[in-house]
């Protein structure tokens, strides 16, 4: 069983005025039977100077098996029936500037035990005081706060069940349009994009079909778009599918990359207010403006340093999103990378910066000096990921512009562009690009000749290398003719050689098919491990990748390493593989399409109302009708054929829960185990079936 539920906080009315400013946020956790706290406080954004805040902001909660996820958003639980003792709990936050922190305004406790005898409920609540809190505050002095939450218990069958819907939704990618495909369907018909986002990305994640998904409906989006200065701006299905895929693929790269700078920042206090305004008594306005600088440059060079780090799936959807954006604006340079900048860094990076504890990397909210600090970094970062012509103009704030002219040069540019074209290329060479390849690292080495020719002397040279995202290249100097060329896909490892091999440090090898061998040496440590990783980078995703390989030379007969004597003897290494090659993800394949059925079960009348807008496309040639004009349906015919098969296969899934159901009533007793005399939950549902078989007879 799988239980699976969100709270949408919907608004608050007359909180209190703390200090003379009121500037609300609610966070959002879940506790269990003894009020221990189950779940990181989900977290609105806050709103400024009001009393009355409309939120309208949802979270995701789900409680599983102890078998299954093992996620922080998800948790376990022995018994089904213990959901009952827990409850969700909302608490009100004044955002202060106080050395202090955030002042409490209030709190609800809402028991899930209510939720289960209804699937949706909303209400308005007086705001209580803490247990602990001030006592000489009454309940109608806090406030209220309106929220909505809504509760779902699945009951999961089966693979076979799903084949039906499943397949459908798999070949998504495949169908043209893609606008008829039934994974857009759903985000058609779903309230909120996210809605649809979550439990497609996770299905297409669980069958490697993420990639060609997000490609088919990116590229259809970009078809639609009209001015490449908006490209990927607006909470489309695509943008919150890849920030979904984001989430779930790139934590641990979040966690390598800025964590260790994050958490120095949150220890150590620095001042790094350039707000003169805002600027405390004994600070220095110039030494608060290099320590952000400092801070800022060094996360900037943490970010653009970790290409080879980004998660293989990542980097195949930016190099998809490059392609579809050069090919529709092909009179604009930039558009490749503002389209990759757009996700990397406005929605990956600048967020992680400013709110940390909501992507993992510290355990609470930072205090408000820190999380100032934290604000400030995240807007120069997320400017300098922009590529944009006029940045000063990007700031509303005079002292961010002035600060922004210690990075307008030029290599800060460059170096956004080196790292958006490595996490943007794709080792398969694709013939039908339009791009021309990447130019991805290059400079001279000594390479060991690689005895192409029987009797060729195997010595020592010196060339230029080159390395693209299509193939790695030497010549005698930059320039010249390629003397030799390795396409990417015929690269099996990249890795280290033991110095014994040749008397010589900082070797590595690079492993090619037919035990044929590329020995070079780099001119130091620094720049050794720099070409392997990159190297490494560029190869992972070929299919043919060796998996043990020789860490010594072939010499004399034999390997130095394991003393066999044939030059084809497999690998005596396993290989270091230097990145993984994708992020391994808990997922059941069978819940995401459980909670896919209950979507298109819950919004069957858009459904059936896109069925009657396919309709009246394909009849009249007159002005559409106002109520249809919502959904995008490019061609009528194949979206009513997809619309057809997802209502008949809602439809036979929708049969078998209810015999499902039936027969868990005609087989639980009460007074079992299961469900012991007292069992208020299994008393409602008898109740509730005996009112339909009532109402049936």
């Amino acid at each position: 069983v799988c239980i699976f539920f969100f709270s949408r906080v919907l608004e608050c009315q007359g909180l209190p005025i703390v200090n003379g400013q009121c500037d609300p946020y609610a966070t959002v956790t879940l506790a269990g039977p003894s009020r221990q706290v189950l779940s990181e406080a989900k977290k609105t954004k806050v709103k400024k100077k009001t009393n009355n805040p409309h939120f309208d902001e949802v979270f995701y909660f789900e409680v599983t098996r102890p078998s299954s996820y093992n996620k922080k958003s998800h948790f376990d639980i022995e018994d089904v029936d213990e959901v009952d003792k827990m409850e969700i709990r909302v608490d009100l936050w004044n955002a202060s500037n106080l050395k202090f922190g955030d002042e409490f305004l209030g709190e609800l406790r809402l028991p899930l035990k209510f939720l289960r005898q209804s699937s949706s409920y909303e209400a308005w609540y007086f705001l209580q005081p803490r247990d602990n809190g001030n006592k000489s505050l009454k309940p109608d002095d806090l406030g209220s706060l309106r929220l909505n939450v809504v509760y779902t218990e699945d009951h999961v069958f089966s693979s076979d069940y799903y084949s039906p819907l499943r397949d459908l939704l798999l070949k998504s990618a495949d169908v043209e349009p893609v606008s008829a495909s039934a994974a857009h369907i759903l985000g058609e018909v779903c309230r909120e994009k996210q809605e649809a986002a979550i439990p497609l990305v996770r299905l297409f994640l669980h069958y490697g079909r993420i990639v060609p998904f997000i490609s088919a409906i990116a590229n259809a989006e970009v078809k639609r778009t009209q001015d490449p200065n908006t490209i990927f701006r607006g909470n489309s299905l695509t943008s919150k599918c890849i920030d979904e895929t984001m989430k779930l693929a790139g934590m641990h790269y979040l966690q390598v990359t800025l964590k260790p700078i994050i958490d120095e920042i949150c220890q150590v206090h620095k001042p790094c207010e350039i707000d003169p305004v805002k600027l405390k008594d004994g600070e220095n306005l110039e030494n608060n403006r290099e320590n952000l600088r400092q801070y800022v440059d060094r996360i900037f060079t943490v970010i653009t340093k970790s290409g080879v780090s980004c998660p293989t799936v990542m980097c195949d959807i930016f190099f998809s999103l490059r392609e579809s954006a050069a090919k529709r604006f092909q009179g604009d340079l930039d558009v490749r990378y503002t389209a990759v900048s757009s996700f990397i860094f406005l929605r990956f990076f600048a967020p992680a910066i400013l709110s940390p504890n909501l992507f993992q990397l510290t355990p609470h909210h930072p205090d408000p000096q820190t999380s100032r600090t934290l604000t400030l970094i995240s807007k120069t970062i997320q400017t300098l990921g922009s590529l944009s012509k006029s940045k000063s103009a990007n700031f509303k704030e005079s002292y961010m512009a002035t600060f922004y002219d210690y990075f307008n040069e030029q290599k800060y540019a460059d170096a956004v562009k080196n790292f958006l074209d490595l996490i943007s290329s794709s080792g398969t060479r694709d013939h039908k690009s339009i791009e021309q390849p990447i130019l991805l690292k290059e400079g001279f080495m000594i390479k060991r000749a690689q005895g192409r020719k029987r009797f060729g002397m195997k010595n020592f040279k010196k060339r230029w290398f080159r390395l693209t995202n299509h193939e790695f290249t030497y010549q005698k100097s930059k320039g010249d003719h390629p003397l030799c060329s390795i396409p990417i896909e015929n690269i099996l490892a990249v890795e280290r050689l033991e110095e014994e091999s040749f008397k010589m440090k900082n070797m590595f090898q690079v492993i090619q098919p037919e035990r044929r061998v590329l020995y070079i040496q780099a001119n130091n440590c620094v720049e050794a491990k720099d070409w392997i990783d990159i190297l490494t980078k560029v190869s992972q995703c070929n299919k043919k990748r060796l998996t043990v390989y020789h860490p010594s030379a072939y010499l004399n007969g034999h390997w130095l390493c394991c003393k066999a004597t044939a030059d084809n003897t497999p690998g005596c290494t396993p290989c270091t593989g230097g990145l993984p090659a994708n992020i391994q993800l808990d997922i059941d394949g069978d819940r995401e399409t459980e909670r896919i059925y209950s979507l298109f079960n819950l919004y069957m009348p858009k459904l059936e109302k896109m069925q009657e807008a396919c309709g009246s496309k394909s009849v009249y040639d007159g002005p559409e009708e106002e109520e249809y004009s919502t959904f995008i349906i490019d061609d009528p015919k194949e979206t009513y054929k997809t619309l057809k098969l997802i209502i008949e296969g809602v439809g036979t899934l929708e049969q078998e829960h209810a015999q499902y159901k039936r027969d868990k009533f005609k087989k639980t007793k009460y007074g079992s185990q299961e469900h012991p005399i007292g069992d208020k939950s299994f008393q409602t549902y008898i109740r509730q079936q005996s009112e339909i078989s009532a109402h049936s007879i």
